[in-house]
């Protein structure tokens, strides 16, 4: 017998080769061969002509779905390219160009239930391409999903049907790094439980395994996850634990971007502003090399570490500044309104500030908790300073005063009485707050219990005298 042998008839043709996998004949179907099956030992083919549905895997059809006027046929052509079943190393060179076109235009076209469908159509597409490639295609399909808005609940269904799937097909490498994305999404989905339980199976395998690499993302992850627990001294040893990892690599300017504003948001928890300070700086010249949109969090915080220490009056320079100038917008004017009210001690215009900014400033959990006690703190030097040439005032005329509601006046008193910020009691039924003269401690009473001290010592050493004269 011939090593491969053409059949043809009116209607199909197929080659028949030996076949060194199942003891029999490989099938190369022809142009106009429809289907072939192997079933217990035995070929099975259908005889007819073959479907011309799908378009030729070439550059030509490529530069036809990009020349197409209307989206939906350029994405009509770009799946008539995938069904192509040519596997031939140039055919799948263009089919995966073809992927990433259709994914770019489903993503501009918002069709996030289509990309879920292409990755599941693309499954066999996986077997015929090294696991490298067939990962660099899931993530960036995921990716795609992720820039369409309001698809949070789809992501995570689709990470959770693709690690099914990486287990089934025992793809290791992809199955760690979709469940990494997976307890991301988790995080933002606010079920933090799930997601510590799915990272602390992942850690060990990924340590053993020594991918430093993704062991940096999971840590950064985990340190992110600790501190949305306010579990501070977790968070700082995950974070460590990411540093050491990429001190022994070699990390993207991103990655490394992304530790610094880890660190300076956890330097800036614990009050020490000006170390977060310089993380953040960091961070911003990282992401603004990259052109990456976080860039403009990382300004935001370095202007919050600014105020925070008192000098708000270093804002408007910094925002002037040549690589402040390229992200002036919302969250500029929010910090900017915010150093001038905290420049003047306004209250009424930091609570402006805060209304008119809401998104920017209510909505962002870090920066929110640091204005929080910042509101606080200038509330109470105004307070203190209203009340200091009075004995007794009236709360509604301290309200008055400080262009604040009388409930809330009346709250904070309240609490900076119990705080001992000052003496005093409120007298709730005439409506009125009673200062009481700091207590003047008298110089005679230490002196007296100094003396009193001395004198002890001194009986002390007279006694163990005697004693021992007396032994």
């Amino acid at each position: 017998m011939k090593l491969s042998t053409i059949y043809q008839n009116s209607d199909c043709s197929y080659e028949l080769r030996p076949s060194i996998r199942k003891s029999a004949f490989f099938i190369k179907p022809q142009p106009s061969f429809s289907s072939i099956s192997y079933q217990s030992g035995l070929w099975i083919f259908q005889v007819g002509a073959m479907s011309s549905s799908y378009l030729p895997a070439t550059t030509d059809s490529i530069a036809q779905a990009l020349e197409a006027k209307d989206p939906a046929e350029s994405i009509s052509i770009l799946y008539r390219i995938l069904d192509n079943p040519s596997s031939s190393p140039e055919a799948l060179r263009i089919k995966e160009q073809a992927i990433s076109n259709l994914s770019d235009l489903l993503t501009q076209e918002k069709k996030a239930e289509e990309l879920r469908s292409l990755l599941t159509r693309l499954r066999p597409f996986f077997s015929f391409i090294p696991k490298a490639k067939t990962a660099k295609i899931v993530r960036g399909i995921i990716d795609a999903v992720a820039k369409i808005p309001g698809t949070s609940d789809l992501q995570l269904s689709l990470c959770k049907e693709m690690v099914e799937w990486t287990r089934a097909e025992k793809r290791t490498f992809l199955r760690q790094r979709v469940e990494a994305r997976l307890a991301a999404l988790l995080m933002e989905s606010k079920e933090y439980s799930e997601a510590l339980t799915l990272l602390s199976s992942l850690v060990k395998e990924v340590r053993r395994l020594d991918d430093k690499l993704l062991l940096v993302d999971i840590d950064l992850l985990e340190s992110k996850l600790h501190f949305s627990l306010r579990n501070l001294p977790k968070a700082k040893a995950a974070l460590t634990a990411a540093r050491t990892a990429a001190n022994a690599i070699y990390v993207p300017p991103a990655q490394q971007g992304t530790i610094d504003l880890q660190s300076g948001i956890l330097h800036a928890e614990e009050k020490d502003y000006k170390t977060a300070y310089s993380y953040f700086f960091e961070a911003f010249e990282a992401f603004n090399a990259l052109e990456d949109p976080r860039a403009v969090f990382s300004l935001k915080y370095m202007l919050l570490c600014k105020i925070m220490v008192n000098q708000a009056d270093d804002v408007t320079g910094i925002i002037s500044s040549k690589a402040g100038l390229l992200y002036v917008g919302p969250e500029m004017d929010a910090m900017k309104a915010v150093a001038d009210a905290h420049s003047k001690r306004s209250l009424k215009f930091f609570e402006t500030a805060l209304r008119d900014y809401k998104a920017q400033l209510d909505e962002d959990p870090i920066v929110h908790r640091h204005l929080s006690s910042l509101y606080d703190t200038l509330l109470e030097q105004n307070l203190c300073r209203l009340i200091e040439p009075f004995s007794r005032v009236e709360i509604a005329h301290v309200a008055e005063l400080i262009e604040l509601p009388v409930d809330h006046v009346e709250k904070k008193l309240s609490q900076m009485i119990l705080d001992k910020k000052f003496a005093g009691t409120l007298d709730q039924g005439a409506g009125c707050l009673i200062i009481f003269d700091d207590p003047q401690q008298d110089a005679i009473f230490p002196a007296t219990l100094e003396t009193i001290s001395n004198i002890g010592k001194v009986v002390d050493s007279l006694y163990m005298r005697s004693a021992r004269i007396m032994a």
